[in-house]
């Protein structure tokens, strides 16, 4: 049987002493794709990335998976997925994952229409660029975000004339919207570029953040025309289709979605919201390794 390797990390592999609290979803995703790929002749393993044992030449491509602390060593990671890319099929590719690492992609992709919430970016996130930021976007209530980050890592929440804290990396900052509370964050999973499932995730209570780990919770949604469609022009923004891909869309107070994200190098794609995914994943590679 052949071997596909599942990129994690040593925060999500299973038996780490210094594993994430929301690496069950690590979990979730081999669960979901061991039984489509073996049924090609395709055995999936989790290695993680850094792991300078592992023989990339041994498989015959490996996927970006839970790859969760890249963002603190990103000069490493993009240096070892080029490493993976010139031993094996990598997806998604290199050039992908270091154009999306940096959330200034977000500029590019309003460039070709996408709408974004008004954003500030900061290189220099200092006490008096951040204070100047309410003025700059008209806002009392801010959310600061890692230009380099994910999972809400060092992001914070403020509202004008509160403590500001140590921010040490490139931020980029945005109005806080309501809706993220009210409705929640909707997105959007597509494999090779066609549309495979959705969900909404909510924070809970008293919270603004809807990722596991702060207790957030998901429910799969069947979305409305005009919402997939949104999602769809997102990901076509994209020269190529990438082998997976998930669009992270708010609703403005006008009713328009706009793009928090568009994540294609190690994003959750939900596989319980998702059941169709893993045989859509295990296709998409088959096709592309042309098995």
């Amino acid at each position: 049987m052949k071997k596909i390797a599942y990129l994690a990390s040593r925060v999500t592999l299973p038996g780490s002493v210094v594993r994430r609290t929301d690496a069950f979803e690590h979990d979730f995703m081999m669960d979901a794709l061991r039984g489509p790929f073996a049924a090609r002749g395709l055995r999936v393993e989790d290695v993680s990335w850094d792991d300078p044992k592992a023989d990339w030449a041994s498989y015959e491509a490996a996927i970006i998976g839970t790859t969760w602390d890249y963002w603190d060593r990103l000069d490493e990671f993009l240096s070892v997925l080029e490493r993976i890319e010139g031993q094996t099929k990598l997806f998604n590719p290199s050039a992908l994952v270091r154009w999306n690492c940096r959330k200034t992609y977000l500029r590019e992709l309003e460039s070709r229409g996408a709408k974004l919430i008004p954003t500030l970016w900061l290189d220099t996130a200092d006490e008096g660029a951040a204070r100047a930021a309410f003025d700059a976007l008209g806002a009392d209530d801010l959310v600061f975000k890692r230009q380099v980050g994910a999972g809400a890592k060092d992001q914070h929440r403020l509202k004008r004339g509160e403590a500001i804290p140590e921010m040490r990396h490139p931020m980029m900052v945005q109005p806080f919207l309501p809706m993220i509370q009210k409705e929640g964050e909707l997105s959007f999973i597509f494999i090779d570029g066609e549309f495979c499932h959705a969900l909404i995730k909510r924070a809970q209570p008293g919270d603004y953040r809807i990722q596991s780990t702060y207790g957030g919770r998901e429910e799969k949604i069947t979305p409305s025309a005009d919402d997939l469609a949104a999602a769809r022009a997102i990901i076509g923004t994209l020269d190529e289709a990438p082998l997976y891909g998930r669009v992270d869309l708010l609703r403005g107070e006008d009713g328009e979605l706009l793009l928090m994200e568009l994540e294609v190098i190690e994003p959750y794609l939900y596989p319980v919201e998702g059941p169709e995914l893993g045989e859509r994943m295990a296709a998409g590679v088959a096709r592309r390794l042309s098995f």
